[in-house]
């Protein structure tokens, strides 16, 4: 019954904020190449939901998994960590 627990957290930028109560962050990811052993990183964008619509642009935040709540957004926002300057 722990299953609550074992939700994905990725750390991002907020990226865009232009749409009501959903921010999108993009995540950074060290990825190793599988022949030639050299890292790359990669860019995802996720879609988030932000209750209070706290979050601006440059803004550092941590994402959580959640249930689908829209056709793009599958994840909400937990914290801001960094406030853009």
């Amino acid at each position: 019954m722990e299953t609550r627990n074992l939700r994905k957290e990725r750390v991002g930028v907020v990226v865009s904020e232009k749409m009501d109560k959903t921010i999108v962050v993009s995540v950074v990811v060290r990825e190793k190449h599988p022949i030639y052993g050299k890292f790359m990183k990669k860019t995802k964008k996720f879609y988030a939901h932000d209750e209070t619509s706290n979050s601006h642009e440059g803004d550092t935040v941590k994402i959580m998994e959640s249930r689908p709540l829209s056709k793009m957004k599958r994840w909400r926002l937990v914290e801001i960590l960094e406030r853009a300057k």
